[in-house]
């Protein structure tokens, strides 16, 4: 039966009015409205000659609000009965320019500190600018202070290799068992979308196949109000009770944690999970996460579930690409959680405890890597993350614009994660602890600067190997230790990648890698390039949101768990 043969159907057994749709001007808009997005029950309908109410009546309290309609003569004179959908599109529309300037406004307002509104604070403007100068001072003055600076650099660099050399480490240990269908709570699962009608059918198709009841899940598909096409797409699709379409008024900046926090008040759910539009989550892993929450500390308020490429051999970017994300979310990031330090989360699949995600702020609608910034953000608030198995298949770009552009978007999140973190570095170490504090650094920090000086490492190596070669003297002890030092990081760089990302995949994975890997060091030269141009945009577009195009999948993946290392 449809919704609004149901509620006609009720409104017939309480001798009450019904309308299948409501008005918007009939609502008066206040911060309470938002109230009935999460729990739709009532709402007030101001006419010109009396005030009504109009109500979602439940089938459980149906007797009890039939005697109390009885017991009031005159009270039903003043409630319609409508659907839940109903009210909830009319509160959307009422309340919706408010709502837009809270989810874009509110992080920024109420906890500056944490907001990359400001890219970079007028301390942090003063120390650059002053080491900018001493830097050019010094190499133009024949200084050591060029020196001091590339030994400190290439000891960044060095230490960000010898951290992930550290998840090698890391074995996965057993897993919380799923719990009963009966205990199961509510589920919020929120996906952004923006130009994405091409995989509308995938998406929903994707996201029915959860193992989890359909009454207890609260999917939104939250696009921009002006992508008609997308919309169109997905009202197209036969979607259940389950799914509710969210347009988000156009505003700036027009990214994905702006539209994220625009419906995060109308979260019906205790937990919620974020994915992309080209997802396909594995059906068991809302059961995994929750089994994992029920089975973690209290503080763990966020479960990354791993992102596995399924396009592993469509080119050898897609293929490198797989090696990363195989290192990533299957060595690295379990290992930082299994010590409970600082973890910046991957853009999609993350599992949030509702509560907690509202009391820090939810997302900063100013990051184009609003992932990382949240999984910090939590740790500096006393949060911790944990990850789970159950994985999510997407595929990798397997062109080199579509990557580079996509690279550029999460390095420029990066760089706007690190500056705001830094913007008081002794009370982030304070607040986060002197050891996390170190391992942010060569997490995040550390991958910058490997990145960026990954080509001037290359370029001195062949230099000083040139020399050697023509027969000029052997430099000195200092100059050789970093000669040393910039080789063992430029061939770290690609061995480790190569080995984490071996380690952690399936046979089948590495048999579609095959010989693909030895494009590592174009692929690292990338890398490099994507790096300087987030600090072009950095500067120049801080905000704009350089959006990846995606296509239906090829060959869908067999639903599996993937273990952390290979059979």
């Amino acid at each position: 039966m449809d919704a609004e043969s149901y509620y006609a159907a009720l409104a017939r057994a309480l001798r009450l009015p019904f309308l299948s749709q409501l008005d918007p001007a009939l609502i008066h808009d206040d911060q309470t409205l938002d109230t009935q997005l999460s729990d739709t029950r009532s709402v007030r309908l101001d006419y010109a000659d009396k005030a009504m109410i109009a109500i979602v009546p439940e089938a459980g309290r149906l007797l009890a609000l039939a005697r109390t309609i009885e017991a009031r003569p005159g009270l039903a004179e003043r409630i319609i009965v409508t659907t839940p959908t109903a009210m909830r599109d009319a509160i959307w529309r009422v309340g919706a320019t408010r709502r837009v300037k809270q989810s874009i406004g509110t992080l920024f307002e109420d906890s500056g500190r944490f907001s990359a509104r400001i890219v970079l604070s007028g301390k942090q403007g003063f120390i650059a600018g002053a080491l900018l100068c001493a830097f050019g001072f010094a190499a133009f003055s024949n200084l050591p202070l060029v020196a001091i600076v590339h030994l400190a650099l290439s000891l960044v660099y060095m230490a960000a290799i010898l951290l992930r050399i550290c998840a090698l480490r890391y074995r996965r240990g057993p897993q919380p068992a799923p719990q009963p269908t009966e205990r199961l709570p509510v589920y919020s699962v929120f996906v952004a979308l923006y130009k994405e009608a091409e995989v509308a059918g995938q998406l929903v198709a994707a996201l029915k196949q959860f193992n989890w009841p359909t009454a207890k899940l609260d999917i939104k598909l939250i696009c921009e109000a002006d992508d008609h096409a997308t919309i169109a797409a997905l009202e197209k699709q036969d979607l259940g009770p389950q799914f509710e379409i969210v347009a988000v008024p156009v505003a700036h900046p027009r990214t994905k944690p702006k539209a994220l926090n625009y419906a995060l008040g109308a979260a019906r759910g205790e937990f919620l999970v974020i994915y992309d539009a080209e997802d396909r989550p594995h059906p068991d892993q809302l059961r995994a996460a929750y089994a994992t929450f029920l089975a973690s500390r209290n503080d763990i308020a966020c479960l990354q579930a791993p992102l596995i490429v399924s396009n592993v051999g469509g080119s050898w970017i897609s293929a490198a690409f797989a090696l990363e994300y195989a290192a990533l979310f299957r060595l690295l990031l379990p290992m930082l959680a299994k010590h409970r330090l600082p973890m910046p989360l991957g853009g999609t699949s993350n599992h949030l405890r509702v509560a907690d995600l509202r009391a820090c702020g939810g997302w900063d609608p100013y990051n184009v890597t609003e992932d990382a910034d949240l999984g910090l953000r939590l740790y500096r608030l006393g949060y911790r993350c944990g990850v789970i198995d159950c994985p999510t298949y997407e595929d990798a770009p397997t062109t080199r614009d579509v990557w580079l552009n996509q690279r550029t978007r999460w390095f420029k999140g990066w760089l706007q994660t690190w500056l705001v973190m830094m913007r008081a570095p002794g009370k982030l170490m304070r607040e986060m602890g002197v050891w996390p504090f170190v391992v942010f650094q060569v997490l995040i920090g550390g991958m910058l600067v490997a990145s960026l000086t990954h080509p001037w490492m290359i370029m001195l190596i062949l230099t000083a190997a040139s020399y050697m070669m023509l027969g000029f003297p052997m430099p000195g002890t200092g100059e050789a230790l970093l000669f040393l030092i910039d080789v063992s990081n430029m061939l770290g760089s690609y061995v480790v990648l190569l080995v984490l990302g071996r380690r952690a995949m399936l046979r089948d994975e590495k048999r579609k890698v095959g010989w693909r890997w030895v494009a590592l060091p174009l692929y690292w030269m990338l890398i490099s390039a994507a790096a300087w141009r987030a600090v072009w945009q950095l500067h120049f577009k801080p905000f704009f949101w350089d959006k990846t195009p995606h296509l239906p999948t090829a060959s869908p993946p067999t639903m599996r768990s993937a273990p952390a290392s290979s059979p």
